[in-house]
């Protein structure tokens, strides 16, 4: 299995992790009868929620609603979610590209 140690979002370590414990307790990779799309959808919108939070964070600390600390760890959280998203694409982008070489 991929180790995910360099990747900071706890959302992506927490899922990992779960479907690690599910494959060793059950024998499948969904234990809880989900499909690979509804983790994908999950995920998707726990980074959007994640972006959003670091936004509005970042808003109330230009009117001085929030402490620089906090404005820190919501962009800094941001920050990592959109790397991970941004790998995630490229590698699905990769992925296809690799199915369309593919001779028939």
């Amino acid at each position: 299995m991929t180790d995910f140690s360099a990747v900071r979002s706890t959302y992506v370590q927490a899922a990992y992790a779960k479907t690690v414990q599910g494959e060793r307790s059950t024998g499948t990779a969904a234990p809880d009868g989900k499909d690979f799309s509804q983790m994908v959808a999950n995920a998707a919108s726990q980074a959007i929620d994640n972006v959003r939070e670091g936004d509005s964070m970042a808003m109330k600390g230009l009117t001085g609603q929030a402490g620089l600390q906090q404005v820190v760890e919501a962009t800094m959280a941001m920050e990592s979610t959109v790397q991970v998203s941004v790998a995630m694409r490229d590698k699905l982008v990769e992925a296809y590209q690799d199915i369309m070489r593919m001779p028939i």
